[in-house]
């Protein structure tokens, strides 16, 4: 798949999960997309809160693998 489409569903998967952060007073950022491996900035709420990296693992990345399963990992780079 070309890195654009890959960029795409990765911002699709994000804005399906955005609402869920948002509401709980964070939010997320796409800073990049390298080789099979997302990183992504979490944000407001987000980027203290004690359980962010179940939610990285369960929802986001979960997420984004639904739209774009070629991806392996995704990282929070603080």
């Amino acid at each position: 798949m070309a890195a654009v489409d890959i960029r795409n569903n990765v911002e699709k998967a994000l804005e399906e999960i955005r609402p869920f952060l948002v509401s709980d007073g964070g939010n997320i950022k796409l800073l990049s997309i390298e080789n099979d491996t997302v990183k992504v900035q979490l944000e407001g709420a987000c980027s203290g809160c004690s359980v962010n990296q179940m939610t990285l693992k369960n929802g986001v990345e979960a997420t984004i693998k639904k739209y774009a399963p070629e991806i392996k990992e995704v990282i929070n780079v603080a």
